[in-house]
């Protein structure tokens, strides 16, 4: 998980939703939604290499359908290619653990490109 600040500008990590068996994902988006006052929820899709949907890729599709029905604000996919791997090149420890904290690493690699994507910083 990874929320930015106020402004847009900078993509910060929140620790990674781990469920308990009783809570699904979309709740505890949604939660988390309604207490970081969230007013977009972009969720990376896992792309293959070529551009082409990767296996998990439906999944996080079938995830974006879910929240876009219980949230009021936009849901917005995102190619998150790599994300992962820059995540682990950046914090190598964080790539041995189990804790989540890889995924909210990458999550904000993510968030960041989307950020610096809408202010033109790539262009």
């Amino acid at each position: 998980m990874a929320v930015s600040d106020a402004l847009g500008m900078y993509a910060h990590t929140r620790p990674a939703i781990l469920l308990d068996g009783r809570t699904s994902l979309v709740e505890a988006v949604v939660r988390l939604v309604e207490a970081e006052e969230v007013d977009e929820v972009v969720v990376g899709v896992p792309l293959s290499m070529s551009g082409a949907d990767s296996a998990q890729a439906g999944e996080a599709r079938a995830l974006i359908a879910k929240l876009r029905e219980r949230l009021a604000i936009p849901v917005t996919e995102w190619d998150e290619r790599l994300s992962s791997a820059e995540a682990a090149k950046a914090d190598p420890k964080a790539a041995k653990k189990r804790s989540g904290e890889l995924d909210s690493l990458a999550a904000a690699i993510v968030l960041q490109a989307v950020l610096d994507s809408r202010r033109g910083a790539w262009a």
